[in-house]
């Protein structure tokens, strides 16, 4: 058991992937909860498309893909928010032509780029463990900067998720917290992205949230389980991952539904047993 702890640290590239997954857990857990509070689970589905085409303008032009990924996020999301105050159109329905025809203009340029088949996949599966030092510290950076910020709207944030009209009517500015939120998702993203891939990427985002979420009715307490069953799950699925010589993205979301999978059953008061338990007591008391 120790060697199987400890022998993947001894390999660089596993430390900057344990260093990766571990920040991107704990980010997503954090931004997650917001998401999960408002119902906003389609919006990490569309970031992950809409950042599509910075990554593959980055790719080309061989600079930084999580810079090109965060800048095409943020100009959608900004897109979105402006076209989303047409009130003929739902939000939803804003996302959904936006996010795919960002995908769709992503592809025609990475079809454009040498070596676009194995650079898609990486971009679609994940690349965990081809991550540089740079990468390393884009994420650090880029996770610092998210959590800081989220600390500081949390009250914001918390308030627009309960009730927006009330929001509304206390004067805050609802807009402009859509948009940061968004910026927001679309960081948490593109930081992540090279952990679990394009295509699991929302799973890291909802799934330890969601968890949280039947564990506990109070928010702060989601907002310290939800990071840490994102980072327990990203470090689980990499050390199986390297045991096993399976794909790291698909096993760190394995992990997290397994997870998932488990409080739902077992929660304590919101868990499928514990429904169950009090539903047969409330039969038993109503007929003695």
């Amino acid at each position: 058991m120790i060697e199987f702890l400890t022998e993947p640290w001894s390999h660089v590239f596993m430390q900057r992937a344990f260093l990766v997954v571990l920040m991107s857990g704990v980010v997503c857990g954090v931004i997650g909860t917001h998401v999960a509070l408002r119902g906003m689970a389609f919006i990490g589905d569309a970031v992950a498309h809409a950042v599509f085409p910075g990554i593959a303008i980055a790719f080309v032009l061989k600079t930084s893909l999580v810079l090109g990924g965060i800048v095409a996020g943020l100009i959608t999301a900004l897109a979105v928010a402006v076209f989303s105050q047409n009130r003929r159109l739902k939000e939803d329905t804003v996302i959904g032509v936006f996010f795919a025809g960002a995908f769709g203009l992503g592809i025609v340029i990475m079809s454009t780029a040498p070596g676009y088949g194995g650079s898609l996949e990486s971009f679609l599966f994940g690349s965990v463990l081809g991550i540089g030092n740079a990468d390393v510290v884009t994420v650090a950076v880029g996770g610092a900067i998210l959590l800081l910020s989220t600390a500081a709207l949390h009250k914001e944030f918390v308030t627009v998720g309960l009730d927006r009209e009330t929001a509304r009517s206390v004067g805050l500015p609802i807009f402009w917290l859509d948009l940061a939120m968004y910026a927001m998702v679309t960081v948490a993203i593109v930081i992540s992205i090279q952990a679990v891939g394009n295509i699991l990427v929302l799973a890291l985002l909802i799934t330890p949230a969601a968890c949280a979420r039947l564990l506990t009715d109070r928010i702060g307490v989601m907002m310290v389980i939800a990071p840490v069953i994102g980072a327990v799950s990203g470090l689980t699925g990499l050390y199986l991952s390297y045991a096993f010589n399976l794909a790291a993205g698909g096993l760190i979301v394995l992990t997290a539904t397994a997870v998932f999978i488990a409080c739902w059953v077992f929660a304590p008061r919101h868990g499928l047993l514990s429904r169950r338990t009090s539903r047969t007591a409330v039969l038993v008391s109503a007929n003695p």
